[in-house]
């Protein structure tokens, strides 16, 4: 797997918040169907500030969601976050390149890699679960890339935002993760 050095992560800062929020707020409607998200359940843009703020306050132990910034030469361009964390053993990654030109050109499976030490070493996770929409082509493709082992396909809501739907779950392990760094390290 290549490494692009014009591609950098770093933890959420107060004013990455607007800039998420106005991902979701202004997205295309079809887009975020393709999705999985159930438009009438859609966060508020001041819910979703205040819960970016929360979480930025609280200790990495308690935290209920943990999000990264994707920058490419030094702008802002997309973000992942995990929820559903249990400190010391599991949680559930999202992804998300804000800009429709920058999609499927492999930017998004670079961003992940290089998020995963921060997921893994700053949460001390044993694994990395993803449950994205089954007619989500590219969110399958790139966890499939990445390695991510496929688990299973079964219908459920995944989120708040979501209508029911089925997903395909796929899981990292610590292990696989190690596998994966020394291999860009090498």
């Amino acid at each position: 797997m290549k490494n692009n050095n014009s591609l950098s992560v770093r933890e959420i800062q107060t004013g990455d918040i607007e800039l998420i929020a106005n991902y979701w707020i202004r997205a295309e409607p079809n887009f975020l169907v393709s999705l999985g998200v159930d438009l009438t359940r859609l966060t508020t843009r001041s819910e979703l500030q205040k819960a970016l703020t929360e979480q930025m306050n609280m200790l990495i132990r308690e935290k209920i969601s943990y999000t990264l910034i994707w920058e490419m030469d030094g702008k802002q361009v997309g973000h992942s976050n995990i929820n559903k964390i249990e400190f010391g053993n599991k949680a559930f990654i999202h992804f998300h390149l804000w800009h429709s030109e920058i999609r499927q050109k492999g930017i998004g499976t670079e961003f992940i890699i290089k998020s995963l030490p921060y997921f893994f070493d700053n949460l001390n996770l044993k694994q990395l679960f993803c449950e994205p929409y089954a007619l989500n082509p590219a969110a399958n493709k790139t966890l499939e890339k990445i390695r991510f082992k496929f688990k299973r396909q079964y219908k459920t809501i995944p989120s708040a935002q979501n209508f029911k739907q089925e997903v395909k779950l796929w899981k990292l392990t610590k292990n696989h993760y190690k596998k994966i760094k020394s291999e860009i390290e090498a």
